[in-house]
C-alpha cells in the first residue's frame, strides 16, 4: 500500500536528474493514484516564477514566457503500471552499469525527472517551451491527461512547432510511431456432440484459413521521410468451443496491425480485409490510433537532432509501438520519442535505468534550450 503522505521531491534546482529520478521511482503513482506525485510536481513548477502553470486533474503544464517567437512541447506521464515489489528504488550495478531499479524507473519517471529539472533551472531557454506533466497513459487512451490538456487547454497547446516525448528509448531518437488496429474475425458453424461429429461444422476447423493466410503474410517495411518503419499484422487472441464434448459453433479471432505512418487507419483496416477477402467469416474493425510521421523535417528538430548527436551520441531511427507523439501530431505538433532507459525494460518486474542515460538525455536537451537564438547549431 502507498505511503505516499510521507514522501516530497527535493528541489530539482539543487538534485541531480539520477537523484530526482529515484525520487520520483519512490512515489507510488500507478494509474488512478497519480495524485500525490502531481501535487510534488507542481509544488516545484509554482514555485518558479517563470512559468505559468495550470492543471487539470491530475495533468500539469507549465509555460515559460521568454517571447522568443517560436515554442516546443517536452512532455511526459506520471502514472505506471502496477508495481511488483519494486518500490522503494534501488541503486545497484547490473552489467556494468549504474543504474536506478524500480517501477517507473524506465516507463518513465526518469523522463519526467530529466524535464522537471530543466524546467526549473532554465528560467530564458533559447526556444520557449511547454512543459507537460500528464496522469493515465498506461490505461485506456479515452483517459489521458494528455488528451485532456488538448481538449480543455488548446490554446496552451497549439503555438508549439514539435515536440518532444521523454518516452524511454535508450537515448535515442525515435521519430513519429506506428499505426495500430485491433480487427475480429468470427467465424460461424454449426454444434453438435462430438460423438457425432458430421452432423455439426466445427467452427475451429472453418478458421484455419484465417491461421494460414495470417501465418504466410509477410509485413511490410515502409520508407516514410527516411525511416523504415516495420509493420507487424498478427493473431493475438483466439476463442472458441463451449465444452469438451461439443463441436463449437463459433470461433473468434483477434487481429493486431502495426502500421507504417504512411497510412491511415481506414487505409490499414482495408489492407486486412483484402488479405481474408474470400475466407467465409465476418470481419469488423475494433479500434484503431494513427500513427505519426517522423517528425524531423522543421529546423527545430534538425538542431534537436545535432544536440542528441553531440552530447548523447544518439542515433535515429523509427518507433515501432505507438506513443503519445501521435496526439501530438495529430494536433499539427510533428513530435520524436527521446528519454532515458531501454524500453524492453518497461513494465517488468526488473525494471532499472543506468544513469548514463539520464545524464545524456538531460545534456543533450540542456545544450538544445540554451542555444543563441530561436534556432542555430548547437
Amino acid at each position: 500500500m502507498s505511503t505516499n503522505a510521507a514522501r516530497t521531491l527535493p528541489d530539482p534546482a539543487t538534485t541531480s536528474p539520477a537523484d530526482l529520478t529515484a525520487a520520483m521511482v519512490d512515489i507510488y503513482s500507478v494509474s488512478d493514484h497519480e495524485g500525490h506525485l502531481a501535487d510534488e510536481v507542481e509544488r516545484h513548477l509554482r514555485a518558479c516564477g517563470h512559468l505559468h502553470v495550470v492543471r487539470a486533474g491530475d495533468a500539469i503544464l507549465a509555460r515559460t514566457n521568454a517571447g522568443r517567437g517560436r515554442r516546443v512541447i517536452i512532455a511526459g506521464h506520471l502514472d505506471t503500471v502496477p508495481v511488483a515489489n519494486n518500490i522503494p528504488h534501488r541503486r545497484q550495478v547490473i552489467d556494468g552499469e549504474d543504474v536506478i531499479w524500480g517501477r517507473g524507473s524506465v516507463d518513465m519517471k526518469s523522463g519526467c525527472a530529466v524535464q522537471l529539472a530543466l524546467a526549473v533551472t532554465l528560467p530564458e531557454p533559447a526556444i520557449d517551451v511547454t512543459w507537460v506533466f500528464y496522469d493515465h497513459e498506461e490505461v485506456d487512451t479515452d483517459r489521458s491527461g494528455l488528451k485532456r490538456l488538448l481538449d480543455t487547454h488548446p490554446e496552451l497547446m497549439a503555438d508549439a512547432e514539435f515536440g518532444i516525448l521523454t518516452e524511454p528509448t535508450s537515448a535515442a531518437i525515435e521519430g513519429g510511431c506506428n499505426g495500430t488496429l485491433r480487427v475480429r474475425v468470427d467465424v460461424t458453424g454449426r454444434a453438435a456432440h462430438s460423438a457425432r461429429h458430421w452432423l455439426g461444422s466445427n467452427a475451429i476447423h472453418l478458421a484455419a484459413p484465417v491461421l494460414d493466410r495470417l501465418a504466410r503474410y509477410e509485413p511490410r517495411t515502409v520508407t516514410v521521410d527516411g525511416l523504415d518503419y516495420r509493420e507487424s499484422l498478427s493473431i493475438v487472441k483466439i476463442e472458441g468451443g463451449i465444452a469438451f464434448n461439443v463441436i463449437p459453433d463459433a470461433c473468434r479471432i483477434w487481429i493486431n496491425y502495426r502500421y507504417a505512418p504512411d497510412s491511415t487507419s481506414e487505409q490499414a483496416y482495408g489492407r486486412v480485409t483484402e488479405l481474408l477477402e474470400g475466407i467465409e467469416a465476418s470481419v469488423s474493425l475494433e479500434d484503431a490510433a494513427d500513427g505519426a510521421r517522423p517528425g524531423l523535417t522543421s529546423d527545430l528538430a534538425q538542431d534537436f537532432v545535432a544536440a542528441a548527436k553531440r552530447h548523447a551520441g544518439a542515433s535515429v531511427g523509427p518507433k515501432y509501438g505507438w506513443t503519445d507523439v501521435a496526439r501530438l501530431s495529430a494536433a499539427g505538433i510533428p513530435a520524436v520519442n527521446f528519454g532515458p532507459g531501454d524500453p524492453t525494460l518497461a513494465h517488468t518486474d526488473e525494471e532499472n535505468c543506468p544513469i548514463s542515460h539520464i545524464e545524456a538525455c538531460h545534456a543533450a536537451l540542456l545544450a538544445w534550450l540554451r542555444q543563441d537564438g530561436a534556432h542555430g547549431t548547437t
